[in-house]
């Protein structure tokens, strides 16, 4: 058993984090799949089955569970703007997934084959723009132009993230600033987005706003640190998509940085030349997994977990107690707990 699944199944949670909230807003939830079907379909028949593929097949649901949360934390309830929020939130976030299997050329994604391996590339691409679109569309039916430039701007700052790791493929001396920047960007700004613009729908700008963002943001940190531990500690039947894809993409995450950082100078030797992708053989994933576990590197990347989500729990300190702040605290700690 790997050490991720030994701790998730050591987790102390007696109910899952994700089945509690979901019941706490399974009617606003209902709403908001009915949204993604209904806005999905189009004469074009590609973007509809190709929608339905991906949407279809679950996924955690994570970014729209936070922004129903965050305005019922807020002292709100369901409404249909805040079902459209919802909705376009996990449209952009549907449409950044089929952007990156094509610029990752990933085969999998949550446990299926990837819309790129069935549809293509350029198709997957094209549905992500219309997904993209769909979202803004959404978006307007909130009615509020604050809530639109935050997730317009979220959008743009996760497609700078994406560029960012992209121009820092292969550079195994990336600094470990440099590679918090890129998760900050690409993973957690449209968590910190989700959830300010979830309060938004409630309360006007003020603490429990800024609470709930400043979660929404150390949540996504923890998220993508857990995600990169996966790579290299998990399993791809329970994470649905392959492990070692990072690796062999030339991937710079927080596991590898530090195993160079603490290695000698035969690891420094090894991933300076085993993350040039041009370079790699067919060995080299067992032996990048040999020394990161002698580094023990997937505990401290998930102790740094560990860490944001102690300041993402800390965050909600300022909003009055109730079942969705504890549900949401919750959820902070199934994510770094989780083995998928």
């Amino acid at each position: 058993m790997t050490l991720i699944a030994e701790l998730a199944e050591g987790s102390p949670l007696k109910k899952p984090p994700m089945d509690t909230l979901t019941e706490l807003v399974a009617e606003d939830l209902s709403s908001v799949e009915a949204l993604l079907s209904e806005r999905a379909i189009s004469s074009v028949a590609t973007i509809p089955d190709m929608s339905a593929y991906l949407i279809g097949a679950g996924g955690k649901r994570l970014r729209p569970l936070i922004t129903l949360a965050a305005a019922y934390a807020a002292g709100g309830k369901g409404s249909a703007p805040l079902h459209s929020l919802a909705a376009a939130v996990e449209y952009i976030h549907t449409a950044t997934l089929l952007h990156d299997d094509v610029v990752d050329e990933s085969d999998l994604r949550r446990g299926k084959k990837a819309a790129k391996m069935l549809w293509g590339n350029s198709a997957s691409i094209l549905v992500g723009d219309f997904l993209f679109a769909r979202a803004f569309t959404l978006m307007v039916e909130t009615r509020s132009l604050r809530i639109l430039d935050i997730l317009s701007n979220a959008s743009c700052v996760i497609a700078e993230g994406e560029v960012k790791q992209l121009a820092a493929i292969g550079k195994a001396d990336l600094p470990i600033e440099d590679y918090m920047d890129i998760v900050e960007a690409k993973t957690a700004a449209l968590f910190e987005a989700a959830a300010r613009a979830g309060a938004l729908t409630v309360v006007a700008e003020g603490k429990e706003s800024d609470g709930l963002a400043e979660y929404g943001r150390r949540l996504g940190r923890a998220f993508q640190l857990v995600d990169d531990a996966l790579d290299y500690d998990g399993s791809t039947s329970v994470i649905g998509k392959s492990v070692g894809d990072d690796f062999r993409e030339g991937k710079l995450t927080l596991p590898v940085l530090l195993a160079r950082e603490h290695g000698d100078a035969d690891a420094r030797a090894f991933w300076d030349r085993a993350m040039d992708v041009s370079k790699q053989t067919e060995a080299d994933l067992d032996i990048a997994i040999d020394y990161i576990r002698k580094a023990d590197t997937v505990k401290a990347t998930l102790d740094a977990a560990r860490d944001e989500v102690a300041k993402a729990k800390a965050a909600l300190e300022v909003l009055p107690s109730s079942e969705y702040v504890d549900a949401l605290a919750d959820i902070a700690d199934f994510v770094v707990d989780r083995a998928y």
